[in-house]
């Protein structure tokens, strides 16, 4: 009986022990957004941002794209509860992961994936459609003298290729022809030496 009021203490005690203890535990620090949205479908990027529920450090960041590219530019910037990746462009149609590692306010490390896809981004200034009639006609007006110049280059080319050929054949010659006659200066050496006394 008298050891009731000590237990009853000790329990008390044990349960502010895992109260404090667990506070810490269920204040770790999450992903709150990202721009990119996870797997959503947008048509330019030009731009990472990740929201966190609290302040974070340490960011790291990076973008993987179609065949394992990197696209991240640089280290990423960090804004209290933000943080923005720059990319190297404007990312072209494809599949896209975000591949994140922070480290929480409490000292947790967090990190994740969002992937996302990048569908219909403006085209380059070669592929425009409207217009194309007339940077094709220019084209094709254009590419004639380049092909009225090639006859007269590819002569050259010829000759330089039938001089290589030459060339080449008598390195082979002459390698033989040198081997056959050390070998023969090695006999006549060889024979004088046995003809003097």
């Amino acid at each position: 009986m008298k050891s009731s009021p000590l237990a009853a203490l000790t329990a008390i005690l044990a349960t502010l022990l895992v109260l404090v203890t667990a506070g810490p535990a269920l204040a770790h620090d999450a992903l709150k957004s990202s721009d990119p949205a996870k797997d959503a479908t947008v048509e330019s990027v030009d731009e990472i941002t990740l929201e966190f529920t609290g302040k974070i450090r340490m960011p790291f960041v990076s973008v993987r794209g179609p065949g394992d590219t990197q696209h991240q530019a640089g280290d990423p910037e960090l804004d209290g509860v933000k943080v923005k990746q720059a990319l190297k462009g404007e990312l072209p149609d494809g599949d896209y992961t975000i591949a994140y590692r922070v480290v929480s306010s409490d000292g947790h490390p967090i990190e994740g994936e969002i992937p996302f896809t990048v569908k219909g981004a403006s085209p380059s200034p070669a592929e425009t459609p409207e217009g194309s009639t007339a940077p094709t006609a220019e084209a094709t007006t254009a590419e004639p003298a380049p092909t009225a110049t090639e006859p007269a280059e590819a002569q050259p080319a010829e000759e330089v290729s039938a001089e290589s050929d030459a060339a080449t054949f008598p390195v082979w010659l002459l390698i033989v022809v040198g081997a056959l006659v050390g070998i023969g200066i090695g006999f006549l050496m060889s024979a004088r030496k046995k003809k003097q006394p």
